[in-house]
């Protein structure tokens, strides 16, 4: 799709595969709960394609990949807590931030009010952007602790949007999978779609998101539309 940074006001971003490059933490955070369960642990790429829809989500597909029944509710609510108190422990003991992503934010939160939309429950989040140095960065954390709050639901997004004061149409959703660009396109929320995370392969037809390689070019593409408005040249840091 053909990109305007000008009608821009505001931007929220994912986490997990768009900020940070985290599927080590969070695989090493849902084997810690299976083992302690006493089930079986699986390897990167496995749960690497998993991430995307949430703990619970995750949980449900280590369970029927070992086939055990997902129905267990006392047996989920034990893996839930386990991989709480993991990724507590070492919220990004393994994994690191993507390549120009600390340069990409500092840009854009001078010009604009910054939001992290994710699937992960808001007190992990909180962790995970604090470990990367992050925190202080996002006016906005919202996860979802609820299933209303879960992308491809909008319920997120709107509520940003509002609380900055910015139409929906204003306000750039910056993510790696489908329920990033799910939840913009039922927001009415541009996407950009962080091609270097996990979920880019997936996205559906019928969404036309503005592809981008990388943090560097979405800096370089905002650096040009800011210093149009202002009529001066800004470099990207």
């Amino acid at each position: 799709m053909n990109f305007d940074a000008s009608v821009i006001e505001a931007v929220a971003f994912d986490l997990d595969g768009t900020l940070v490059d985290s599927a080590r933490d969070i695989a090493h955070a849902v084997n810690t709960a299976l083992i302690e369960a006493g089930l079986r642990s699986f390897d990167l790429d496995r749960v690497r394609n998993w991430i995307g829809n949430g703990p619970d989500a995750l949980i449900l597909r280590a369970l029927e990949a070992q086939g055990v029944s997902p129905l267990d509710e006392a047996l989920r609510l034990r893996l839930r807590d386990g991989f709480e108190r993991a990724t507590l422990a070492s919220p990004l003991g393994h994994g690191a931030l993507y390549p120009d992503i600390a340069d990409l934010v500092r840009q854009l939160q001078r010009r604009f009010p910054l939001a992290v939309i994710t699937n992960k429950p808001t007190v992990l989040a909180r962790a995970v952007l604090d470990a990367a140095g992050l925190l202080q960065s996002f006016a906005q954390v919202r996860g979802a602790d609820t299933l209303a709050q879960r992308k491809p639901e909008p319920f997120n997004l709107l509520a940003t949007a509002a609380a900055f004061g910015v139409a929906p149409s204003s306000l750039l959703m910056v993510g790696d999978a489908p329920p990033d660009m799910l939840a913009a396109h039922a927001a009415g929320c541009p996407s950009a779609l962080a091609c270097w995370g996990y979920g880019a392969h997936a996205i559906p037809d019928h969404l036309q998101p503005w592809r981008v390689a990388s943090a560097r070019q979405m800096a370089e593409v905002f650096a040009v539309a800011i210093s149009a408005s202002h009529g001066t040249a800004v470099t990207p840091v």
